[in-house]
């Protein structure tokens, strides 16, 4: 993919940058590694005075950049304000706990025959991100705050879709008084990933993103020995029983399928719901769902974008059209608007069968796959069933019930009666194909550490 900034609502490529060298990918990493060596002895004092003024140059700026991410990813112009705001709250979050989370934390010293004994954590080094497209400026953020509040310096390698949003970031915090070297962002194609991480100067990576891509920067830090955080994808289950509040399911079902233009790791997917309250869901869900006005992002009435790239759109189209050929029922939707642009009309797809691509696959777009089950166990298993686990979503008055999927959704998140956000406060991350490690909250800070044990005698 060109390094560039095309319009998803128009398909207008407005402004394409040429990759660094590899001199100046290296003169990067020589600052970085420099610039380790005296930020690493900072105090959060200072980091926190940093990024509180970071914070406060985006909150000032959240018009332009809101308007920045909808010109090159497509998402409506409400949510990316939203998005800053979302980014500003997580920076100021980090800047005022980042020390009590980073505190040395006490052993049991007689235990262990100690005067004293405790805990100490302390950064790495030089920390390569590896960020998706979809919330351009929020994926960045909830590496970059816990990253530089602990003490790391960061290299972020962006989408190639969301050039220019990258290099505000980068301008961000070098603005706001971080030393230059503290975060930098490289163009670079995918293809100069692997010499990056190879580096001896790079410590560790987080990735954002496919399935695919995680493995292989799995794969290359594992030869390395280098710590990796993945949070890759999802096909969250959001499963509604006969004593849910089924207005608010219903209503809630919605924003949690199409929010950020339904391209979200996050996102409701799979909709699976008892038999008893299946077809009044059903009917609400579909009417809903049609009803949803697609449109030019930057228009404040719009509920949906368009899709980030044609690619993206191609490959819906394709899964789509799969589960139709093989028997499935398309409900609402299931085609793209004769227009300019990359919009998919939001879809709602019945009678799914294992071999069907949309039973196991992550739909990347405006699609709800909708199941219909019996009994508590069957919406279990068929939750289950795919290779993901990032969050999961449940709607049930039941107390027990509410304890059974909290104890057993196989996900790194669970929502009862609500859907799946992401909040500074609390941990963020999946099981099985979807990653390990946290992002955010306490775990977050600390993912990036050297948890160094003291023990004097």
């Amino acid at each position: 993919m060109a390094i560039a900034t095309i319009n998803p609502a128009t398909g207008e490529t407005l402004k394409t940058f040429e990759p660094l060298s590899e001199h100046e990918v290296d003169e990067r990493l020589v600052l970085a590694a420099a610039e380790f060596e005296t930020y690493r002895a900072t105090d959060f004092k200072q980091r926190a005075a940093w990024m509180q003024s970071a914070a406060g140059l985006l909150e000032s700026e959240q018009e332009q950049v809101a308007r920045l991410m909808t010109t090159e990813m497509g998402k409506t112009l409400v949510s990316a304000r939203a998005e800053v705001a979302k980014c500003v709250k997580g920076m100021r979050y980090y800047a005022e706990h980042a020390e009590e989370f980073l505190a040395d934390e006490p052993a049991d010293a007689p235990a262990v025959g100690a005067r004293k004994a405790y805990a100490r954590y302390q950064p790495l080094g030089p920390v390569l991100a590896v960020m998706p497209w979809n919330f351009p400026l929020w994926q960045a953020v909830r590496f970059a705050a816990p990253a530089l509040m602990a003490g790391n310096v960061g290299l972020l390698k962006h989408a190639s879709n969301v050039p220019q949003t990258a290099l505000y970031l980068g301008e961000l915090f070098a603005r706001a008084g971080f030393p230059r070297g503290c975060f930098q962002t490289l163009l670079i194609g995918s293809g100069q990933v692997e010499a990056v991480l190879r580096d001896r100067r790079v410590v560790a990576a987080t990735l954002t993103g496919s399935e695919p891509a995680g493995r292989s920067v799995a794969a290359i830090a594992g030869s390395e020995v280098k710590k990796t955080v993945l949070e890759l994808g999802g096909s969250d289950p959001y499963i509604v029983m006969p004593s849910a509040d089924l207005d608010g399911a219903v209503a809630t079902a919605v924003t949690a399928r199409v929010q950020n233009n339904g391209q979200s790791c996050i996102a409701a997917k799979r909709f699976i719901v008892h038999a008893e309250v299946y077809d009044d869901f059903a009917d609400r869900f579909v009417a809903r769902m049609e009803s949803l006005r697609v449109g030019d992002p930057e228009d404040e009435s719009t509920d949906v974008g368009p899709l980030a790239t044609q690619q993206g759109r191609d490959d819906v189209e394709k899964i789509v059209a799969d589960a139709a050929g093989r028997g499935a029922r398309v409900l609402c939707g299931g085609w793209s608007p004769d227009r300019p642009g990359w919009f998919y009309q939001p879809t709602v797809v019945a009678g799914i069968t294992p071999e069907m691509r949309l039973f196991g696959e992550e739909v990347f777009g405006p699609v709800a796959s909708l199941y219909r089950v019996g009994d508590i166990d069957e919406a279990l298993a068929l939750a289950n069933i795919t290779s993901f686990g990032l969050g999961s979503n449940a709607w049930t008055a039941d107390v027990v019930e509410q304890e059974r999927f909290i104890t057993d959704l196989e996900a790194g998140i669970v929502c009862i009666n609500g859907m799946v956000v992401s909040y500074p406060e609390l941990p963020f991350g999946g099981v099985k194909n979807s990653g390990y490690g946290r992002e955010l909250s306490a775990h977050g800070i600390r993912e990036f550490c050297n948890v160094k044990t003291v023990w004097i005698g």
